[in-house]
């Protein structure tokens, strides 16, 4: 069996895309390294009993291959990374009481509800209920 481990989301700044992701989102940071000149490494996960082997690295967005990447997907409205959710109508609102914008609330999508996010640090993302 082959589980994912670890995935890559470029963001424009690691610092705030940690703090977007562990303290609005409610990951845990796994993983902190400063790597020197401004560099961090860092790495979250979903809390305690959703997921624990699966890590994000959030990684700096810049560069010949990410940037370009990135900036596409956003500009084309596609999210870097989707997250599946129990109750996508609480999520969306307690998220919007956060502040976080969303390009779309909660929507049938095929089999699916989904709403989408910016994570405020050049990505969506986007949420996922199955419907019942």
């Amino acid at each position: 069996m082959i589980k994912v481990a670890m995935t890559s989301v470029f963001v424009d700044d690691v610092a705030k895309a940690h703090a977007f992701y562990t303290t609005v989102l409610g990951f845990e940071t796994r993983t902190r390294m400063d790597l020197g000149e401004g560099t961090l490494f860092l790495t979250v996960g979903a809390p305690e009993g959703a997921q624990p082997e699966l890590q994000l690295l959030l990684e700096p967005g810049q560069g010949p291959i990410a940037e370009p990447y990135r900036t596409a997907l956003y500009e084309a409205g596609i999210p870097c990374i989707v997250f599946s959710v129990d109750d996508i109508g609480a999520q969306y609102e307690r998220l919007r009481g956060l502040g976080v914008r969303f390009t779309h609330p909660p929507q049938e999508q095929g089999p699916v509800l989904a709403a989408v996010l910016d994570d405020t640090v050049g990505n969506l993302v986007q949420l996922v209920q199955p419907r019942t």
